[in-house]
């Protein structure tokens, strides 16, 4: 499909960088077609790094919301939310607030897609998982009639073909990812040269987060990895007055 189908689009994500690996070949084939992109983001990830001495909460923090800023500028992506959680706290925040402020969201910026993670939260991570949910029921809520509800997913085709990478690096948690057959896939995107080396530079500004795994990888294998996005139509089961 032509990504200029999708019309503007709305991603919401846990964490800087999820937003990059999961689309962002998407949103910059939707930029240059002239859609709007607005991304959402729940937290500065100031617990993403395995030395917190050498890399304290605060400091870390500031690193990725400037990491972020040239990322998505590499995209042309120039519309950002921060949502302000705590990293690794999302599934503990009672989900009325983030509804809300989501829902408000989505109602002033009308979008016509809207991605996101699936219930599994692509990885398995907790903070993918409550924004799944949150943005579930903010669609549930706010999203006009027609709006497209996205989540990123992986074929099972993939899912082998990369299976020593995400074991080796522990890529995702451990039964994970929950992958789906290819016919499944509403949307994907096998990025041609030019949008992939733009999603490398964009991954690439968020150094605090690649440098390690592209160093590991090696920077072509790494770069194979990263050359394909696909999503699914959300399947919203019945709503939850828990989730409201």
């Amino acid at each position: 499909m032509n990504v200029d189908e999708l019309g503007s689009i709305l991603g919401i994500w846990a964490h800087p960088d999820d937003e990059a690996y999961l689309s962002a070949g998407l949103m910059a084939m939707a930029r240059d077609a002239g859609s709007e992109v607005v991304c959402v983001t729940a937290t500065r990830g100031e617990r993403g790094t395995p030395d917190p001495l050498t890399w304290p909460p605060d400091r870390l923090a500031e690193i990725r919301q400037d990491e972020l800023t040239r990322s998505l500028r590499v995209l042309g992506v120039t519309k950002h939310h921060w949502l302000g959680y705590s990293d690794g706290e999302c599934a503990n925040v009672a989900p009325a607030e983030p509804v809300a402020r989501l829902s408000e969201l989505i109602d002033e910026i009308r979008p016509d897609t809207i991605v996101t993670f699936g219930p599994d939260g692509h990885t398995g991570h907790p903070d993918h998982q409550a924004v799944s949910a949150w943005v579930e029921s903010a669609f549930r809520r706010a999203a006009p009639a027609g709006t497209r509800l996205l989540h990123a997913a992986v074929s099972h085709d993939w899912a082998h073909r990369w299976s020593d990478v995400h074991r080796d690096f522990s890529i995702f948690q451990d039964g994970y990812p929950l992958a789906v057959d290819h016919d499944q896939l509403a949307v994907e995107l096998l990025l041609d040269d030019r949008t992939l080396a733009r999603k490398l530079r964009a991954l690439t500004e968020q150094a605090s987060q690649t440098n390690g795994l592209i160093t590991l990888m090696g920077l072509s294998r790494y770069t194979r990895w990263v050359s394909q996005e696909s999503f699914v139509e959300a399947t919203l089961v019945p709503d939850s007055p828990a989730a409201r």
